[in-house]
């Protein structure tokens, strides 16, 4: 293998590691509190910008819409809700990879005005538009 494409590869492969630690450590790490109405994991994004607005993409596996909360505060923007576990008492609980209980996800936005255009589900991932003005 040439040197050019082994350095290439070894940085994709940290790449990949670097990212896979940040989400774990997302959605692992973070201090799980008692109290209910305090979020106990954050919600991975994707965000993309084009010339009219911000088109935000929250992956939220088993949510439905009337569990959230989509609130445009300063120069953030907020998502809360709940994602229950869907289980019943007589299930025995194999594995849970997919975080559960009360999540927020806060977004910092850069400087201007914005509004909640567009919400809506695609896939298990809520996707909003915030319309520049």
């Amino acid at each position: 293998m040439p040197i050019r494409d082994l350095e290439t590869w070894m940085w994709a492969d940290a790449c990949k590691i670097l990212d896979r630690a940040d989400r774990l450590h997302r959605q692992f790490f973070r201090p799980t509190v008692i109290n209910a109405r305090r979020p106990t994991w954050e919600p991975p994004v994707d965000i993309y910008e084009t010339q009219y607005d911000f088109k935000i993409m929250i992956a939220l596996p088993g949510v439905f819409p009337e569990q959230l909360t989509v609130a445009l505060e300063g120069d953030h923007l907020i998502i809360e809700g709940q994602r229950h576990l869907p289980v019943n008492a007589e299930s025995q609980i194999r594995r849970l990879e997919i975080p559960y209980g009360r999540f927020e996800r806060c977004i910092d936005l850069p400087a201007g005005h914005f509004e909640v255009g567009t919400r809506e589900f695609i896939n298990g991932c809520l996707l909003i538009s915030l319309r520049k003005r």
